[in-house]
């Protein structure tokens, strides 16, 4: 797990929360391990990973995955997190077959922002198809964003209800799909 965070907590305000909860769950197993950096002294790094706000999480293992969360993963996202750390762990996912020669199958970069929050029962499923996506195919990045921590992102999108999927900037939609439906989403963007 790479965590970037902000000391001040007038730029973070969930930073110092969600960095307990990380070295909670690093204390879990020996094999999770947490690297934290400081989005300011680490500005180029975080620049070339796609991060210009903080909190921010990306969970890799032996391979490097694009699969982000933007926020506090709290409330119901928090048993995606847990999933998710299994899924990188391992390198597969539990999307069917089918899903994964579809995924498989995109030769090209995808963007996947799901906008979440905590209280949303819906968000958690969503968050982690378009997370299996990214461990599946290296070249779709998926990012879970906290709507309420990163309100300027949510209202860029135009984010009235969650979950909120944004594709590649163009393709969308609110609400919680069946893995199909998801895959075939990622398919128009082609």
């Amino acid at each position: 797990m790479l965590f970037f965070h902000n000391k001040d907590k007038n730029k973070c305000e969930y930073c110092n929360k969600m960095l307990e909860l990380l070295k909670e769950i690093a204390n879990i197993d020996k094999r999770i391990v947490l690297t934290v950096k400081d989005i300011e002294k680490n500005r180029k790094e975080a620049q070339l990973l796609n991060i210009d706000n903080a909190p921010a999480l990306i969970l890799n293992g032996e391979i490097k995955y694009n699969l982000y969360y933007f926020g506090i993963p709290i409330g119901f996202e928090f048993p995606a997190l847990i999933n998710d750390i299994i899924d990188v762990s391992r390198g597969k996912t539990n999307l069917s077959d089918r899903a994964k020669e579809k995924v498989n199958s995109i030769k090209k970069e995808i963007d996947i922002k799901v906008f979440v929050t905590p209280t949303c029962p819906y968000c958690s499923n969503v968050v982690r198809l378009a997370h299996q996506f990214s461990i599946e195919n290296q070249l779709i990045k998926s990012s879970m964003i906290e709507a309420v921590e990163f309100n300027d992102l949510a209202n860029k999108y135009e984010v009235m209800g969650v979950p909120k999927v944004v594709i590649n900037d163009s393709v969308s939609f609110e609400g919680s799909v069946s893995e199909e439906r998801f895959v075939d989403y990622l398919l128009k963007t082609m």
